[in-house]
C-alpha cells in the first residue's frame, strides 16, 4: 500500500476521484451548502460520477454481477448508478458531522435483543461489517444507547490527507474511533484491551488489502477470502464475532442487520477457524446478494 502512494505523484493523488481535492470540495460543501443542496444534490452527483468515471463504474458493474449474477444492461445502468448515488449520499452525511447541516442519523437495528444480550456478557464485541452504507452508525447508535465507544479498524485510503479528513468527520458523529493496525505492529494491543474492557471492536471482512493475512472462503459461490484478524481476536479473547450489516433507507436513516454470533474457541483448530471464516463469508454474501447496490466495492 505505501509503495503505491510512493509510486503516485502527490498532485495526481490529490485529483484523483478519491483524492483530497475532491473530498474537500464535497466537505465545504456538506458544511456549508443549504440543507435542502445537501438533501438532494448527492444523489445527482453520485449518478454523474457514474458517467464521467468509467474505471470504476466498470468496477462496480463486475462487483454487482458478482454478487447478485448477471442482469440485463438496462437493470445494470439502474444498479450501477443507485450505488454511486447511494455511495454520494453517505459520504456527504458523513462529512456534515459537526456542521449545522450535521444531524444523527435515524438508526433501526434487526437484531437488538440478540445484540443487547451479547452485550451485556461484557466480554467485549467483535463486530463483522463491510463498506455498506452506513457502517458507522453503530458508533453513535451504541453510544446513545448504551454508552459504549466503536473502536474500528480499518486501512487508510491512497491520499492520506483524504483518510485523516474521513476520519476526522467519521469521529465528529460520536461513539467511534478509528484505528489504522496496518501503521504499526503494536497496533493490535489497544484492539486487545478494547475487547477485555468489554469494549466493541469492528472490523471490515469484504476487503482483504496487501499484507494482511486471509483465510479462504466461497463467497457468491466463488473462490473468495477474508481478513483473518477478527477470527484471531475472537481466539485470543473468547469475545463472540457478531456480523452486522447497514443499508440506507433514506436520507440520514439506515437499517441495520444483527446475524447470528460466530464463535472461535481459544484452542480452535485450522479446521474449525476456516469453518468460522465461512459462516462470515456467507452472513456478507446473503447480505450483499439481497442489498447489492448498498456495497461499496470501489477498491480492493
Amino acid at each position: 500500500m505505501l509503495a503505491r502512494q510512493l509510486a503516485t505523484p502527490p498532485f495526481e493523488m490529490h485529483l484523483a476521484l478519491d483524492g483530497m481535492f475532491w473530498r474537500r470540495l464535497a466537505y465545504l460543501g456538506a458544511h456549508r451548502a443549504p440543507a435542502w443542496f445537501v438533501r438532494l444534490a448527492p444523489p445527482v452527483i453520485g449518478a454523474v460520477i457514474a458517467i464521467a468515471a468509467p474505471q470504476a463504474r466498470r468496477k462496480i458493474v463486475q462487483e454487482l454481477e458478482r454478487a447478485r449474477g448477471p442482469v440485463s444492461a438496462w437493470r445494470s445502468a439502474i444498479d450501477v448508478t443507485h450505488t454511486f448515488a447511494n455511495f454520494a449520499s453517505c459520504l456527504t452525511e458523513v462529512l456534515s458531522s459537526g456542521s449545522k447541516n450535521g444531524q444523527a442519523p435515524e438508526v433501526v437495528v434487526h437484531g437488538r435483543p440478540q445484540l443487547q444480550a451479547l452485550l451485556a456478557l461484557g466480554r467485549g464485541v467483535i463486530f463483522a461489517t463491510a463498506h455498506t452504507a452506513g457502517w458507522e452508525t453503530m458508533g453513535p447508535f451504541l453510544a446513545r444507547e448504551h454508552a459504549l465507544r466503536v473502536m474500528m479498524v480499518m486501512g487508510r485510503e491512497r491520499d492520506p490527507s483524504a483518510s485523516e479528513l474521513n476520519d476526522s468527520s467519521r469521529r465528529a458523529q460520536g461513539g467511534l474511533d478509528i484505528v489504522h493496525v496496518g501503521d504499526n505492529p503494536l497496533a493490535s494491543l489497544p484492539l486487545l484491551r478494547q475487547l477485555r474492557d468489554g469494549g466493541v471492536i469492528a472490523m471490515q471482512i469484504d476487503r482483504v488489502p496487501d499484507g494482511m493475512s486471509a483465510r479462504p472462503v466461497r463467497l457468491f459461490g466463488r473462490p473468495g477470502a477474508i481478513p483473518e484478524g477478527p477470527l484471531r481476536l475472537a481466539q485470543l479473547t473468547g469475545a463472540p464475532i457478531i456480523p452486522v450489516f447497514s443499508r440506507r433507507t433514506g436520507h440520514r436513516r439506515y437499517a441495520v442487520h444483527v446475524r447470528e454470533p460466530v464463535m472461535v474457541s481459544r484452542h480452535a483448530d485450522e479446521n474449525e477457524i476456516t469453518a468460522a471464516a465461512q459462516r462470515l463469508a456467507d452472513a456478507l454474501g446473503d447480505f450483499v446478494s439481497a442489498h447489492p447496490t448498498d456495497w461499496f466495492p470501489f477498491n480492493g
